[in-house]
């Protein structure tokens, strides 16, 4: 899963409430307090974006976020000698320990997407999370960009992750609103329409 972010430039349609509820947005917003308290927001949304990248593109990483069957103390250790071994700060190996103590390495990767659109929401950007088979070409990114403010989405943060399982095709959200032209999904409603008229 490869996660690219793009910003341009509206008004968000996300309320900041919505994204900071369950588990991932609370301790996204935890984090993106503490950061901004201690003067430390930008560096630290600009580590939280480089560890997705990690997590995203390194399968053993993902390994030991949600194998369950680890050490905990096992799992917090490793994952701090990766993000020292990054040169990430001390601010976020704390906060990715405690994460590792609390037994949700799991959603750690939903933590800094909830942080992601925390940040997007307080910057008044719309955040469109986009799912496709492949990575995105520049040209595709101008024409989803032209689609989306086409769309009244005109400032807006382009969070991407690749899923081979679509096939073909994406899955955009936008707030609550949900555009999925996936060729998965096409075979899917083919498949349950040819069983209505059989």
């Amino acid at each position: 899963m490869e996660k690219r972010t793009v910003d341009s430039g509206g008004t968000t349609s996300i309320p900041i409430a919505s994204i900071a509820n369950g588990l991932p947005g609370r301790y996204a917003t935890a984090l993106y307090e503490l950061a901004a308290e201690r003067r430390e927001l930008d560096p630290v949304l600009e580590q939280a974006s480089r560890l997705v990248e990690l997590i995203d593109g390194n399968a053993d990483l993902r390994t030991v976020l949600t194998d369950r069957t680890l050490d905990i103390r096992a799992s917090a250790r490793a994952m701090d000698a990766v993000l020292a071994a990054e040169g990430f700060n001390s601010l976020m190996r704390d906060f990715v320990g405690v994460v590792a103590n609390n037994r949700r390495l799991p959603r750690l990767r939903d933590i800094l997407a909830a942080l992601a659109a925390i940040a997007a929401g307080r910057r008044g950007e719309v955040v469109a999370d986009v799912v496709s088979a492949h990575a995105l070409t520049d040209l595709q990114r101008v024409q989803l960009r032209s689609r989306l403010a086409e769309a009244g989405y005109s400032k807006v943060n382009i969070q991407e992750r690749v899923d081979a399982e679509l096939l073909g095709g994406l899955v955009v959200r936008v707030g609550a609103r949900l555009y999925d032209t996936s060729l998965r999904s096409r075979l899917t409603r083919l498949h349950h329409a040819m069983k209505g008229a059989a």
